[in-house]
């Protein structure tokens, strides 16, 4: 990243308080230390870092290491595949009741009645629930601007009202259907454009505010609001939305580039549904969540019930899937806890399809203006957007940072809106904003390149030169993919005769580096030689387990298969979330910093029994050994049963970078740096019916040190896979009149299927930078980040026309084609 302000963002964590800037990083006990710095293969130089005295030596590039930078299958992927694996949904508790909650039909009302009496008696039911405070929302400044109500204000139509526990599935779906809810109706406006009108009706009687939760999203503090449009928000992740004079850029400019740009509401559609089984029948509050977070998980269950941390426990086995949207405890959450107090059993609240899409979050969808300006040269000048999106009754609909910290300008002004309207409740969603961002911004520059008479790939070296290593790291991945792609070969927009075109096109990526600097690991290592690593992080599919045994297996000369990696649990050492890129770049460092303490107090126990200095002994392929003297090997478990210990037991946590961060809270580090990539796409487009075909991405991105090639690849394929299916096909409806979600299913919500998705090509670059014990960082976001800028590109290159809008549907194809 660049060009951003050193300064705090109240959005980034669920903590407002505490936060600190990180001007000088790292301070306590530290050392000089020279640290290999580059591109693997590219040629590595040396940079010296001051670096904490406690901080174990720098590792060599991954071809010198055994474990990390290996790959290495999945540790729990026979568990998974035979069905071992134990989600959420699977959690079946003696006693365990089977909670339904009822929901509005009216997308806005008041409750005037709510009557359960009738449910009450039905056969089975244990327990019945109201909801008295509705999470996921936005709340007004002064609750004095509502007419007062003992029940929250309905404002879209699927809204959580009430919930019932009975003994089985069927008797709580019936006594659901019994509790009489009376409402009054409220006019409703649940489309963008309409909801932005003077007269439309209002979402909210008055200003709001929505603090972020552990997940981000929300929306900062104090911005104006009008009606149902609330912002300008002019400083998107705290970066500089507004410098110099745009005005003046634009009049200075030789060539101005101006279009609109739209984009749709995509749901989530995780595999597993969001859900949580909760266990209040003691002291302690044990919940099983679908979470991507099981400390914020605890942290609200705590404070909504007014318990202590120590009061609450949160275990996430295996999650399946989550995309931004499963933090915190959730309305279903919040009622299965109430309904397990009220029973005193355990309650399993699992939402189904129809509420995944409508309650279960989802991204918002966009109207985004945006003109540059630039000389002949391709040099930018000025940049302006002015962009609207709605969340549904939640802030958070912007469009990401990129417009200000992408490419050098030094005119830019951003101005991004949020638009209430009486729909579900929008939730972070793999790179939040950057994704409707960069379609519109990378296809802006791709037009401007052709109005200047430059290559797409050239003006992009040109303008993306900040220095910083993402940018070095693009240009790289620019060479490499335009060279797989056969860039070279790619002809002029609309070459083709048939009604069958075919095109290329391309897109950069761009995402935060982030940190969770609160993250924590223990690793432990018992007498009879089994060593293990334990950490409150949880598994969403990305491989967590394995990484963090690959870590730990590196400093014990071990293999992975040989270390027990115990995650999922907030019993365990403080844990990143799985949200944002974070868990590799939080946790490895952490892990790595724990094992090495671990190594050097079991080598001092050791020391004496091979006869040497504690600095002398090593650790290699499962053996314990003097540093130069193979006939001293003994094999690990051997040596350590024969130093007659019980345990032994190191904690340690994620150090600063070693460069300091742009900002840091206790919970949320930005970084001086980013990670990206840069994506290629061949499109097949059939100019009579208008269907779009991706035949083919090549995707190069960089990650820091891939700890796993193949589990980084697998990140790729997928994201590339959900940028394809957002480009073509997902799109949530919603009907005018009623306020209800038309296609609230997996049948009539398209998403991409496997005869849909393209040939994937991934290069992954090794890049050392010098920034902690690992240099290891996310890769999650940007590859979802590209893909359709570069789809929407290559359409262009394919036809000859711009498309604007998404998703590509024959529809919108066809009206682009008509211009």
């Amino acid at each position: 990243m660049q060009d951003v302000k050193d300064t705090t963002d109240p959005r980034a964590s669920n903590k407002p308080s505490g936060e600190r800037p990180s001007p000088t990083p790292n301070p306590g006990p530290s050392r000089q230390q020279a640290l290999p710095y580059g591109i693997v293969g590219e040629g590595l130089k040396e940079v010296t870092r001051r670096v904490p005295e406690d901080e174990p030596p720098p590792l060599p590039e991954n071809a010198k290491l055994k474990s990390i930078g290996k790959p290495v299958s999945r540790l729990d992927g026979v568990e998974k595949v035979t069905g071992k694996a134990r989600y959420t949904f699977d959690v079946q508790l003696p006693g365990m009741l089977w909670g339904r909650w009822v929901t509005a039909p009216l997308p806005h009302a008041r409750i005037k009645s709510i009557d359960t009496s009738e449910a009450e008696r039905y056969p089975g039911v244990r327990a019945i629930h109201i909801l008295e405070r509705l999470l996921s929302s936005a709340q007004l400044r002064d609750p004095k601007a509502e007419q007062g109500n003992r029940y929250p204000t309905v404002r879209y139509a699927g809204q959580p009202i009430a919930a019932v526990a009975a003994h089985t599935p069927r008797a709580a779906e019936a006594a659901a259907k019994l509790i009489k809810v009376e409402y009054e109706p409220i006019p409703h406006v649940c489309q963008l454009e309409e909801a932005m009108k003077e007269n439309a009706p209002r979402v909210f009687p008055g200003p709001t505010e929505q603090p972020a939760t552990a997940g981000g999203g929300g929306a900062p503090p104090g911005l104006p609001q009008r009606g149902n449009v609330r912002g300008p928000d002019s400083k998107p992740l705290g970066t500089p939305g507004a410098r110099g004079d745009v005005g003046k850029g634009l009049r200075e400019s030789d060539v101005v580039v101006e279009a609109e740009y739209r984009t749709q509401v995509q749901t989530h559609v995780p595999m597993e549904p969001h859900g949580l089984v909760a266990d209040w029948r003691d002291e302690v509050l044990t919940l099983y969540a679908s979470t991507q977070f099981v400390n914020s998980v605890r942290e609200e269950a705590a404070e909504h019930f007014d318990l202590p941390k120590s009061k609450v426990r949160v275990i996430s086995d295996f999650t399946g899937g989550g995309f931004g949207a499963k933090y915190g405890i959730g309305n279903y959450g919040l009622m299965a806890i109430h309904l397990s107090r009220k029973a005193q059993a355990p309650v399993r609240m699992i939402l189904d399809r129809r509420d995944e899409h409508v309650s279960g979050g989802n991204r918002p969808n966009s109207i985004q203006r945006l003109k540059l300006g630039a000389k002949k040269d391709g040099t930018l000048v000025a940049l302006q957007l002015h962009s609207y999106g709605t969340g549904g009754i939640a802030g958070g609909a912007g469009v990401g940072f990129c417009h200000a910290t992408l490419y050098n300008c030094p005119n830019v002004l951003v101005e991004q809106y949020d638009v209430f309207t009486n729909a579900g409740p929008c939730a972070a969603f793999r790179a939040p904003g950057q994704v409707q961002g960069i379609f519109g911004l990378e296809q802006s520059m791709d037009e401007l390149a052709e109005k200047i008479g430059m290559d797409p790939l050239a003006l992009r070296a040109k303008i993306d030169i900040s220095g910083t290593d993402d940018c070095l790291a693009r240009a790289h991945e620019r060479r490499v993919g335009a060279e797989r792609i056969g860039w070279s070969k790619r002809r002029p927009a609309g070459a083709d005769k048939g009604p069958i075109k075919r095109g290329i096109g391309f897109a950069q990526s761009q995402w935060a580096y982030l940190v969770q600097p609160s993250t924590m690991c223990e690793v432990r290592v018992s007498g009879d030689g089994s060593v293990e690593a334990f950490s409150s992080t949880q598994d969403i599919g990305t491989g967590t387990r394995t990484i963090l045994a690959q870590v730990v297996a590196e400093e014990f000369g071990l293999r992975p298969e040989e270390i027990g990696a115990h995650i999922g649990d907030s019993r365990y050492p403080m844990g990143p979330a799985s949200g944002g890129s974070r868990v590799t770049s939080s946790l490895t460092p952490a892990a790595r910093n724990a094992a090495y303490r671990c190594a050097r107090d079991l080598a001092s126990r050791l020391a004496p029994l091979l006869k040497a200095n504690a600095d002398e002994i090593v650790f290699a392929d499962g053996k314990v050994m003097v540093k130069g003297k193979a006939g001293s090997a003994m094999p690990f478990r051997e040596a350590v049963k024969k130093a007659g210990f019980a345990e032994i037991s190191q904690q340690a946590g994620r150090r600063d970078d070693y460069e300091g961060y742009v900002m840091s809270t206790p919970d949320f580090a930005l970084s001086r740096h980013g990670i990206g990539g840069v994506q290629f796409a061949e499109v097949a487009v059939d100019t009579e019916t208008g269907i779009v075909k991706v035949e083919r991405v090549v995707a190069v991105h960089d990650c820091g040190r891939p700890i796993n090639p193949k589990l980084t690849e697998s990140q790729i394929y997928g994201g590339v896979t959900q940028g394809v299916s957002y480009a073509l096909y997902e799109e949530r409806h919603l009907d005018a009149a009623s306020g209800h979600q038309l296609n609230a299913n997996v049948d009539q919500y398209k998403i991409v299927g496997s005869r849909e998705v393209p040939k994937i090509e991934v290069i992954v670059l090794e890049q050392l930078g010098a920034q902690s014990s690992t240099d290891a960082r996310g890769v999650a976001e940007p590859a979802n980040v590209a893909t359709a800028a570069a789809v929407a590109n290559a359409f262009y290159n394919a036809t000859g026309k711009r498309i604007r809008t998404l998703p590509m549907t024959p529809a919108n194809v066809l009206a682009a084609l008509r211009g």
